[in-house]
């Protein structure tokens, strides 16, 4: 009975509990809420186990960037560090509890979506499902891109470093630097994709954007260059221009959907001077 009570806790409301006009009770919201979370909870757990037992894998695969890094400089010029008694323990647990979080990001993120999809109307339901499709893959390339341009990045602010200087890299600090730069570059490639957003929901104009086009560009690659962990050109070049070319696909997604809209509305081509149909 104990066990049987255990898993109704994933269980969500019953099928009957929406009502014919797609509303739930305050109850069996809460009740879809506890059970996704537990859903989510439960397999971050699996996938840190899973994470736990290939924990050297990782570790070449998060330590790669650094370690190539360390090649192209001067013998000597950096030592990957930990500090204090527990800190190769609490290594351990910050690698795999990051790979947990990364590689369960679908599952609990679709938990997230399949809570707040029901309560959004159907143009919105569209979109959602747009957005989701396609920022899915274009984060990932991001990220991609991000972990090809790190060992350049940490040879180029390693390089600072004084002649006869070591630097001494702390594993907490570098993990930190690792997430945080392969994030900003999935999210940059992610920026074309809420400006087509903004499009369909009416508040940005195609024209818009084609007049803006110079400052825009101009404004990506200051992004870029103020983005990126490093000073080089070349890291600030690799996330420019992507994101410049996402951003003439998405301004040309714009352009084609304002005239799909002028001409679905009942008063396209009406000067302001004319009266309406209303």
């Amino acid at each position: 009975m104990r066990i049987t009570g255990l898993v109704g806790l994933f269980k969500g409301p019953a099928p009957d509990a929406v009502g014919p006009d797609g509303r739930m009770a305050l109850g069996d919201h809460f009740r879809e809420f506890r059970a996704r979370l537990l859903r989510s909870l439960l397999v971050l757990v699996l996938a840190f186990t899973v994470a736990i037992i290939f924990r050297y894998t990782l570790l070449d695969a998060v330590y790669g960037p650094f370690t190539d890094a360390q090649e192209r400089l001067p013998d000597g010029a950096t030592v990957a560090t930990t500090s204090g008694p527990a800190a190769g323990l609490l290594l351990w647990l910050t690698l795999c509890g990051f790979a947990a979080v990364v590689f369960t990001a679908p599952y609990w993120l679709y938990q997230v979506w399949a809570f707040v999809l029901p309560g959004l109307y159907a143009q919105e339901r569209k979109m959602s499902r747009i957005f989701v499709g396609v920022a899915g893959p274009l984060f990932l390339a991001g990220v991609a891109l991000g972990y090809l341009t790190l060992p350049k990045a940490l040879e180029v602010l390693i390089g600072f470093n004084p002649d006869g200087v070591t630097n001494l890299t702390d594993f907490n600090g570098y993990l930190q630097f690792f997430t945080r730069t392969l994030f900003v570059f999935g999210l940059s490639f992610n920026i074309p994709v809420f400006v087509v957003l903004l499009n369909f929901a009416g508040v940005v104009k195609g024209s818009t954007l084609t007049a803006y086009r110079p400052w825009i560009v101009i404004g990506t690659f200051v992004f870029a260059a103020v983005a990126t962990p490093s000073a080089d050109p070349f890291s600030m070049t690799l996330m420019a221009v992507p994101m410049v070319l996402l951003f003439f696909v998405s301004e040309a997604i714009a352009r084609i959907n304002d005239r799909r809209r002028a001409r679905n509305a009942p008063n396209a081509g009406l000067s302001p001077d004319e009266l309406s149909s209303i």
